[in-house]
């Protein structure tokens, strides 16, 4: 089974290509040429949610960084090493965080917020500490109205979630410093319901003129 999904994918991949030369002769060529991407996907790294897919976008039109419950944690270099090559090198003025219904991760975190370590970030695998914060966002909402109703109280907490990463992006100082010097960068939030195929904007954006101050 293992190789007869490798060849399949393979198969399709030489189709696609074969389809994309066959309507548009010069699209691979241009693409060795560099990238302008207007918008930063930050995203879960679930497979029900392929970027380009959704939005029905070719290769290059979006810069991606996509993990486990679309985390923008302020201090991991990997995240911000995306974002500092999308704003200062791409110069990307758009950055989405998008979460989605039915995440895994958001109900890891509801179902097991009170076994889980009380300081996370300490725990001894990589999955806990990474889903920390969202953890401890957990048990913050467990004490809210909706709680008794569990899939209402995911999907407030995934909505929650992204609201969270949005300010995240908004703190830091690659997003602040591009503001001073006159940049409109705007960060979204948005989630993807897996259950229609459509983006929700939560209406929860920063830009140079709504941000608060650090």
């Amino acid at each position: 089974m293992p190789a007869e999904l490798i060849a399949r994918l393979l198969d399709s991949n030489a189709t696609w290509a074969s389809d994309v030369s066959h309507a548009e002769p010069t699209f691979f060529p241009e693409s060795t040429k560099g990238q302008s991407p207007k918008m930063l996907w930050i995203g879960c790294a679930d497979s029900r949610v392929p970027e380009s897919v959704v939005v029905a976008c070719k290769p290059g039109d979006i810069f991606v960084h996509r993990n486990i419950a679309n985390q923008f944690h302020p201090k991991d270099d990997n995240v911000l090493s995306v974002l500092t090559y999308a704003v200062e090198a791409l110069n990307i003025d758009h950055i989405v965080v998008v979460g989605h219904t039915y995440c895994g991760g958001a109900t890891h975190c509801w179902n097991n917020a009170g076994a889980a370590p009380v300081s996370p970030s300490l725990a001894s695998d990589p999955l806990t500490r990474w889903l920390g914060p969202l953890t401890i966002l957990a048990r913050q909402q467990q004490s809210g109205p909706d709680a008794t109703d569990a899939e209402k109280a995911i999907r407030a907490l995934i909505e929650k979630n992204v609201e969270l990463q949005v300010l995240n992006v908004a703190r830091t100082s690659i997003v602040r410093d591009a503001w001073k010097k006159g940049r409109d960068i705007h960060v979204y939030g948005w989630v993807y319901e897996l259950e229609n195929g459509r983006l929700r904007d939560l209406e929860v954006s920063i830009s140079r003129e709504n941000a608060l101050p650090m």
